[in-house]
């Protein structure tokens, strides 16, 4: 049986990917710290910026398969930590790729539609990139580090991942403004950001599909849907039955680093190839709704 190393295993996507592979193949879970939903027999201690270790590791550990999930994703922390934000989201890819090229090992890496302007919209896998914040920058350098190197590899790129998160794993967008709704907070949302919302379980479903076809490429993997954060917030509020008023349309909103504003990404490419049925919003928060009410 192929053997599946997750870095990032504690994060929203690591966990539900760690899951959905852990029942076709053998499947080790590693982040900084241990968590309760991974056994400590199946878990490794590993920080990606640690070239050493990780090389150690992975020998150890010696997967036929990797999925870099780990990231350091706070987009306005990365604005004025950039030591650490290029630690983690360069060198630390780098050293995961240099590690898979002494065990063989395929390597899947997870970016963002952050590496683009936000001037077109729409970008397809041909499309040239142009970040404008720091975290853009260090996802794209963590791509090139990846193609530099002498590893079979995908990327993925993706856009607000979201879905259930356990109590240990931070809020992500859906979740925090379910909570909101929930607890009568009236919420300000940007009308000028526009993208593809991804649910984390069918982008883990993709990433499945890239290793059981064996298809490592660069991917635009993302939900069907490009919509406003607003419209998306609207779309949380009415599958949720959570009233629409508390929420109020703003059309800027201070913050430190700069945000692509039409980052949809084209998923024909994914669609295509990987044969996956990528979710509209409607279908993916259904799904959420529907998994809460069988939990």
């Amino acid at each position: 049986m192929e053997r599946v190393l997750i870095i990032g295993s504690s994060g929203l996507l690591g966990l539900k990917t760690y899951k959905l592979f852990s029942k076709y193949y053998k499947t080790i879970g590693a982040d900084l710290k241990p968590i309760k939903n991974i056994d400590k027999s199946n878990f490794y201690q590993i920080n990606i910026t640690d070239k050493s270790y990780v090389l150690k590791s992975i020998k150890k550990i010696s997967p036929n398969i990797v999925i870099l999930t780990a990231a350091l994703t706070a987009v306005d922390y990365c604005e004025d930590h950039h030591e650490e934000a290029w630690n983690i989201n360069v060198e630390g890819p780098r050293n995961v790729a240099m590690a898979c090229q002494e065990t063989k090992s395929n390597l899947i890496y997870i970016s963002t539609d952050f590496v683009f302007d936000g001037k077109k919209g729409n970008y397809s896998e041909s499309d040239r990139p142009n970040p404008i914040s720091y975290y853009g920058i260090t996802k794209l350098e963590g791509e090139k580090a990846i193609n530099e190197s002498q590893i079979k590899y995908a990327i993925a790129r993706t856009s607000v991942i979201f879905g259930w998160n356990t109590k240990e794993q931070k809020t992500n967008y859906v979740t925090w403004i379910i909570n909101k709704l929930q607890n009568i907070e009236p919420i300000k949302i940007v009308t000028s950001q526009v993208n593809t919302p991804t649910l984390a379980d069918n982008l883990a479903e993709a990433l499945l599909m890239i290793v059981k076809k064996n298809q490592y490429d660069l991917f635009h993997i993302c939900g069907k849907e490009c919509l406003t954060r607003y419209q998306f917030a609207l779309k949380i509020a009415e599958v949720f039955n959570l009233k629409k008023e508390l929420i109020t349309p703003i059309e800027y909103f201070e913050q430190l680093a700069k945000r692509p504003k039409l980052s949809c990404l084209d998923t024909t490419k994914a669609s295509t190839i990987l044969k996956i049925k990528l979710l509209t919003i409607s279908e993916a928060l259904s799904l959420m709704k529907e998994k809460k009410k069988n939990s």
